[in-house]
């Protein structure tokens, strides 16, 4: 399948679930950098509104699917409420697509830990791994907690609990893995 059709699915996919949770969802024309859908909750006496940007991946198993997550994604969020929503679609048409919903800053530490760890894992032979962070993949199964934590829309960035794999909290804090420049986890590493 083609991979503008499969942003298409993945856009609409969470336009449709946003709907279903009282956000009036506007999906964004190609071109604005970082935010395929901008939100506004409708419920709520303070109209919260939300930016997200959609990464959809398709694949014939659950955990065969990755996300290419690149410099862009890997860039610090500029405002408290920068979100991703990762979707998962499975060939399989019988079966519905899968959610994760993610802070920007928690994407972008997991695209650098997930590539670093990768990249400089103990025992692998020098030179035989040596694909750049720009081509960073985090798989679904780094973004398990966050499948359907639509509530996370609801907390700014600095409120929500990471949920990343436990192990991550100690491969950022290792001089070989680390984190990004300029991500906000570099001065403050939060509890997870």
């Amino acid at each position: 399948m083609d991979t503008k059709q499969t942003k298409t699915i993945g856009e609409h996919h969470v336009a449709a679930e946003l709907a279903r949770r009282g956000w009036a969802p506007a999906l964004t024309r190609d071109g604005l950098e970082r935010t395929d859908i901008l939100a506004v909750l409708t419920e709520l006496e303070n109209r919260r509104l939300a930016e997200i940007q959609v990464k959809t991946a398709r694949g014939g198993r659950w955990d065969s699917i990755s996300w290419p997550l690149g410099p862009k994604s890997q860039s610090p969020s500029q405002h408290e409420r920068e979100y991703f929503v990762m979707v998962a679609v499975p060939h399989d048409l019988t079966r519905a697509p899968r959610n994760f919903v993610v802070p920007r800053s928690h994407v972008a530490a997991a695209a650098w830990i997930e590539h670093m760890n990768w990249l400089t894992e103990p025992g692998i032979k020098p030179g035989k791994r040596n694909a750049p962070v720009e081509r960073s993949r985090v798989l679904l199964s780094t973004f398990a907690r966050y499948e359907d934590r639509w509530d996370l829309l609801l907390v700014d960035e600095s409120e929500a609990p990471v949920l990343l794999p436990e192990r991550y909290r100690d491969f950022a804090q290792e001089a070989r893995v680390g984190l990004p420049e300029g991500h906000a986890w570099r001065t403050v590493l939060p509890e997870w």
